[in-house]
């Protein structure tokens, strides 16, 4: 599985402002149900709600991997933003500016999610790579750093 044909340009939103958690969701919800990769995106984004109350998905380092498997998903997608000021993305102090929102179908919860959060994890441990997304100025070059 490789991570930059899990996302779209147009599911890349470069310097979005937004002021809370909940708009950056809705606003990427949106590109994924746009595409058809969302059936129901209010099914979808109660599930992500619900695993943001179990524990915040800000890793550190000005990023957010928030995530959710719901029936009201398609087929497996990321979607990206990058926000010009940081957001307190869990109410305490989890300041955030790269957001990677992961949608996968309920009935590949055990594995794909997974897999992608692997992926992703392994990359954003590089502080040349959070920084590459950082200073993109299209949706073309975080592609371009994505498979990199």
């Amino acid at each position: 599985m490789k991570l930059h044909e899990m996302i779209q340009k147009n599911w890349i939103q470069l310097d979005r402002s937004a002021q809370s958690r909940e708009e950056v969701l809705q606003q990427l919800a949106e590109r994924l149900e746009a595409d058809g990769v969302l059936t129901d995106k209010n099914a979808y984004l109660e599930a992500v709600r619900a695993r943001e109350e179990q524990g915040s998905t800000a890793i550190g380092f000005d990023v957010s991997i928030p995530h959710g498997k719901s029936e009201g998903v398609a087929h497996s997608a990321v979607a990206f933003a990058r926000l010009p000021q940081p957001i307190d993305w869990s109410g305490s102090g989890d300041m955030t500016r790269l957001v990677f929102l992961i949608a996968v179908p309920k009935e590949q919860e055990g594995t794909e999610h997974l897999q992608i959060l692997a992926a992703l994890s392994r990359k954003l441990m590089h502080a040349g790579f959070r920084e590459e997304l950082k200073g993109a100025a299209t949706p073309e070059d975080v592609l371009h750093v994505l498979e990199g």
